[in-house]
């Protein structure tokens, strides 16, 4: 008989549990199948937002949107198609009942339990096919399958269990690549953080054609002082240093953001004679906030185990 059996909801960034239906049944393939619940909740910041793993009779399938994943376990032979209607349905009012800020901001697994009453709702829905009344939504999520077909993990894509050792993930159609480099991962970009890359970027290019109008100013003037010219593209490098250190991680980043602010300071220091206030504040402002982004964008740790 085909069924959907379980489902959940997890964020992404960490895999940290926020709902899930409650299950009675503990057969052994059952347990083999939450296994690969947790390993997939390890790693959904590296897949796609659609994906299907397949594991003999049954099937694991999750869609992530806006920092969260909804998974769900099926047997083999229920179609693709409903499965992703009914994760589409999770999805559609989780974002409804609760906003980003409480998702984000999560401290204990399955703080939204109460979920669990709209999984089990929909879940029978969608075992009862004949009651089924979403033949537009299956016609669309159909279209859209067919578009954009979710992308087939391999068990041993997940890591080194039941003796599979992790093999990187290569390039896949439609949905890009997937990260398997061996550099930390950061956490996702913030709005802050892209407004801080952002005016570091202006910072930067203020500094450069500044830089080349004192060239200019050096080459008709010979008793200009060429350390301003120098002091403008010292302020450059240090303003793109900063987009790098936010972009990736590297050791001792934290200390190499706090370094290139004190650099940032000491071009504007110099400065002070072709500045005026508004501009000395405005750069180093940027220095500060930049650096401050970088500070608060952290590497991702280990997901936690929270028995999955």
């Amino acid at each position: 008989m085909s069924m959907i059996l379980s489902a959940s909801v997890v964020r992404v960034r960490d895999g940290l549990p926020l709902s899930a239906s409650t299950d009675y049944d503990q057969s052994t393939g059952m347990q083999e199948c939450r296994k690969y619940f947790k390993m997939l909740s390890k790693k959904l910041s590296q897949l796609p937002d659609r994906c299907t793993l397949k594991t003999g009779q049954y099937n694991i399938n999750f869609i992530s949107s806006l920092g969260v994943s909804y998974m769900m376990l099926c047997t083999e032979n229920y179609p693709s198609v409903l499965a992703f209607c009914f994760l589409d349905e999770l999805q559609k009012e989780f974002i409804t009942t609760y906003n980003m800020m409480k998702t984000n901001t999560a401290i204990r697994p399955y703080c939204f339990i109460e979920f669990d009453n709209f999984i089990q709702r929909t879940k029978q829905r969608y075992n009862n096919t004949r009651s089924l009344s979403t033949k537009m939504n299956l016609a669309d999520m159909q279209t859209e399958i067919k578009l954009r077909p979710p992308y087939q993990i391999s068990v041993s894509e997940l890591g080194s269990a039941n003796g599979f050792s992790h093999v990187p993930v290569g390039e896949y159609k439609g949905s890009g690549k997937i990260s398997a480099a061996p550099h930390q991962r950061l956490e996702p970009v913030t709005l802050p953080g892209i407004v801080s890359f952002v005016l570091s970027l202006l910072c930067g290019a203020l500094n450069l054609i500044r830089g080349f109008h004192a060239i200019e100013s050096l080459l008709q003037n010979e008793g200009e002082d060429f350390s301003y010219v120098i002091a403008f593209f010292l302020g450059t490098a240090a303003c793109l240093y900063q987009c790098y250190l936010f972009v990736y991680y590297t050791g001792w980043r934290n200390a190499k953001s706090f370094l290139t602010f004190g650099l940032i300071c000491l071009c504007n220091m110099y400065l002070y004679e072709l500045r005026n206030l508004w501009q000395l504040f405005f750069h180093v402002t940027v220095g500060a906030f930049s650096t401050l982004q970088i500070r608060l964008r952290q590497p991702q740790g280990k997901s936690p185990d929270y028995n999955v």
